[in-house]
């Protein structure tokens, strides 16, 4: 399995190219911005893209989304219960300062248990609300894409529209603290990590390992 990471757009977002190295086939995964990085890098790496997932849709994930659609004629993926926020992306980039058209509805809504393939890889959606109501992660093996759901010694906000602290806490502790602790994970921002990492270390899911939280 192929994956390239970019910091991409002014909020400097994970873009993840992961591709088939036999076929050459490749899913974007949040293309928070610098279209023509992504289109460069899927050029040099020679990979054909079959799909343009996002993980939630908050505006700072999509920003290259409309000129990837364009240029690689992909289907967008989004799960189903994100489609309304979708729909009042441009209202959130408002809030802070940016401007954003509103992006065309997904070719494909997903749920929970549904798998994305790309060449001979399955990847299967594992729905995580609490930073957005549709936020979904995508798992195969060892590895995990959680957009802002966990991040390296932190978890996603929950004071946005949409957001519920203890929805996040659930979806972590039921659908990626089950996950093994070599399970590498690959945020939203900043660094990857893994899943014993963060649930020996993060600050931030210690009421989880005390017993002290239990919803």
């Amino acid at each position: 399995m192929i994956i390239e990471t970019l910091i991409v757009g002014p909020l400097e977002v994970n873009c993840y190219i992961v591709g088939d190295a036999e076929t050459r086939e490749a899913l974007v995964i949040d293309p928070g911005g610098d279209a023509r990085q992504i289109l460069d890098t899927l050029r040099r790496a020679q990979l054909r893209v079959v799909a343009i997932v996002a993980t939630h849709a908050h505006f700072d994930h999509l920003f290259a989304l409309s000129e990837l659609r364009q240029a690689t004629r992909a289907p967008f993926v989004l799960h189903a219960d994100e489609a309304p926020m979708l729909a009042n992306a441009t209202l959130g980039a408002r809030l802070f300062g940016f401007v954003f058209g509103t992006p065309a509805p997904a070719e494909r809504l997903v749920r929970d248990g549904d798998e994305i393939h790309v060449g001979s890889l399955a990847f299967r959606v594992l729905h995580t609300p609490g930073h957005s109501p549709g936020g979904m992660c995508l798992l195969r093996d060892r590895v995990v894409f959680v957009g802002d759901t966990l991040f390296q010694g932190g978890i996603g906000r929950t004071d946005l529209p949409g957001g519920d602290y203890g929805m996040l806490m659930r979806s972590i502790r039921d659908k990626l603290l089950t996950l093994p602790d070599d399970t590498v994970v690959y945020p939203g921002h900043g660094d990857a990590t893994t899943i014993g990492e963060e649930r020996q270390f993060n600050p931030f899911l210690r009421p989880l390992r005390t017993g002290r939280w239990d919803v």
